[in-house]
């Protein structure tokens, strides 16, 4: 069966569905209407760590901040000069780090005590709050190394709560398939759903979505939350029918209000969805730390010293 969708501006009105027998119309909830893409940024080229080299698309000039996402690092490679040193003790404070792989090994070590080994597939959430020293260095010393790194802010009543440390293995991240579609749920719901991610004060959403080549995917994501999509496999259009294909390396920020539609291109698409609840609170930042005032910050530098 094909079906074909009408919209008055951005609003569904209904579908024709046509069978080897039939066609019909019927009318869809006149109140159902899909977020707008409001901007695509490109990823930038950059390095961070001892060299690691990255896309980096939230937290660059383009794109510093979409509350209360406050980075966003893509890196991939199967040359192990550009991953092997990694990312070496380091200090964070007033926001969570999420390390997510698709493929390689990295070993986590922290402060606290804390101490893991993140293989392909697998999650950290790790929950800095009032600070924390960790690292992050490759397992391994030749192959592909693909994973994505995301900083999200914390309120200011949560800023100092005592730091906390999630490590999922892939065998624990459950995933949703139907026909050409595939969606791995790390944080949040998807249908009924829930990914294993708990406790989490901005109330994510993390899912890695990928769609076979023309499948449609609509995704009653009703929540007055930040929602992005970044695409790092094929290509496809987010939105209204009238919104142009998004490529790969590609970030869209949407609208705030509805749902999400999502066209995969002849190609395919593979993207991450993340959603968060906005803070709307002032943020002061420097380099590993993340405050609300400037007089914050320095408290953290004089802690950590």
């Amino acid at each position: 069966m094909r079906s074909i969708t009408f919209f008055s501006g951005n609003t569904r009105l209904g579908k024709f569905c046509i069978d080897h027998t039939r066609v019909w119309f019927y009318i869809e909830d006149m109140t159902c209407e899909y977020r707008d893409v409001q901007k695509i940024y490109k990823a930038l080229e950059t390095t961070d760590g001892a060299g690691v080299r990255i896309l980096r698309s939230v937290g660059s000039p383009g794109l510093s901040y979409v509350d209360p996402f406050l980075l966003l690092d893509e890196f991939i490679s199967d040359d192990p000069n550009d991953y092997i040193a990694g990312f070496p003790p380091h200090p964070h404070r007033g926001f969570e780090t999420v390390t997510y792989m698709i493929n390689g090994l990295m070993r986590h070590e922290d402060s606290e005590g804390n101490r893991g080994q993140l293989g392909s597939g697998g999650i950290q959430w790790m929950t800095a709050g009032r600070g924390v020293i960790h690292s992050e260095m490759p397992l391994q010393e030749a192959g592909l190394m693909h994973g994505f790194q995301l900083w999200v802010n914390l309120p200011a009543a949560d800023k100092m709560m005592a730091p906390r440390y999630q490590n999922i293995d892939s065998t624990d991240i459950p995933v949703v398939k139907s026909a050409g579609c595939e969606v791995k749920v790390i944080a949040g719901r998807f249908n009924e759903t829930a990914g294993p991610v708990s406790g989490i004060v901005t109330d994510p959403l993390y899912l890695d979505v990928k769609l076979n080549p023309g499948v449609d995917l609509e995704f009653p994501y009703t929540e007055n939350h930040t929602l992005l999509a970044y695409v790092f496999e094929g290509q496809g259009r987010f939105g209204n029918t009238e919104s142009k294909e998004i490529e790969r390396g590609n970030i869209v920020v949407f609208s705030d209000k509805g749902s999400l539609l999502v066209k995969a291109s002849n190609q395919g698409i593979r993207f991450l969805l993340l959603g968060a609840k906005p803070l709307n609170e002032p943020i002061f930042r420097s380099g590993p730390f993340v405050m609300n005032t400037r007089e914050e910050i320095e408290k953290a530098y004089m802690d950590f010293r």
